[in-house]
C-alpha cells in the first residue's frame, strides 16, 4: 500500500517553526556579537570577566538552533542521509560547546537576576543537555536509532529554552511582576515546557512507528 500524500507533512514545517522559536534569541545573540567585536552598544551592558565564553556560547547556539532544526525534517532525513549524518556529527560538537560554555558562564560570571534558584536551574539545564548529547551519541554508536532520536530531541529542547523564555518571561512579568523568584521560576518553567513537548513528540513517534511498519510491509 502506498503512503498517503502529505502523511508526514507535519515534519515539513517543523524546521521553520523551530527556527522561528529561536529567532529573538538568535537576533539578540547576533547583536551581542557585534558589540563584542567593537560595534555600538545596543543591548543592556554586561560586566563579564571574559568575552570568549560568551562569544563561543552565542555562535554555537546559533549554529545549533538553526542546523538542529533541520534534523527534525523526516523528508530531509530520508532524501539526504549523508547530510543528516554529517550535520549530526557537527551538532554533537556544537551542542557540547553550547552546554559547556553555559556551565562555565554560570559558574564564573557574576550572578544575574534570578538569584541562587536560577543559578541551580541553569546548571541543571546545561548539564542535562550535555548528558543528553553524550547519551544520544552513544546510542547511535550502538545503532539504537530510537534512543538516539529521543536523547537528541531532549538536548535540542533544552537548548531552545531561551526561545520559550521570551514568552514565559514576557507574559509572566506582565501579570506577576518581576523578582528574583519570579524570574527564576519563569525561566525554569520554559525548560519544563520544552521538555514536556519533547517527551510528547518522542512518544508520538514511538506509537506511530509500528503502524508505519505495517503499512510498508503490505
Amino acid at each position: 500500500m502506498s503512503r498517503r500524500p502529505g502523511r508526514r507533512s507535519g515534519s515539513n514545517w517543523a524546521p521553520a517553526a523551530l527556527v522561528g522559536l529561536g529567532l529573538l534569541p538568535i537576533v539578540a545573540g547576533s547583536v551581542r556579537l557585534v558589540e563584542l567585536s567593537g560595534g555600538p552598544a545596543l543591548l543592556p551592558a554586561r560586566h563579564d570577566p571574559s568575552s570568549v565564553p560568551l562569544a563561543v556560547h552565542i555562535v554555537s547556539v546559533i549554529v545549533y538552533a538553526v542546523l538542529g532544526a533541520f534534523q527534525f525534517s523526516a523528508r530531509l532525513r530520508r532524501r539526504k542521509k549523508g547530510w543528516h549524518r554529517i550535520a549530526g556529527r557537527l551538532l554533537v560538537v556544537v551542542g557540547l560547546a553550547v552546554a559547556l560554555s553555559a556551565i562555565w558562564m554560570t559558574l564564573y560570571y557574576p550572578r544575574s537576576d534570578g538569584g541562587d534558584l536560577l543559578y541551580l536551574f541553569r546548571l541543571l539545564a546545561a548539564s542535562g543537555m550535555a548528558a543528553s548529547i553524550v547519551l544520544g551519541f552513544q546510542a547511535i554508536r550502538r545503532r539504537d536509532i530510537t534512543q538516539h532520536r529521543a536523547w537528541m530531541t531532549r538536548a535540542y529542547a533544552i537548548a531552545m529554552g531561551a526561545g520559550t523564555q521570551v514568552f514565559t518571561l514576557g507574559i509572566g512579568e506582565a501579570n506577576f511582576g518581576s523578582s528574583d523568584l519570579s524570574i527564576a521560576l519563569l525561566q525554569g518553567v520554559a525548560w519544563v515546557i520544552n521538555l514536556a513537548v519533547a517527551e510528547w513528540f518522542i512518544r508520538r513517534q514511538l506509537t506511530r512507528r509500528p503502524a508505519r511498519a505495517v503499512v510498508m510491509s503490505r
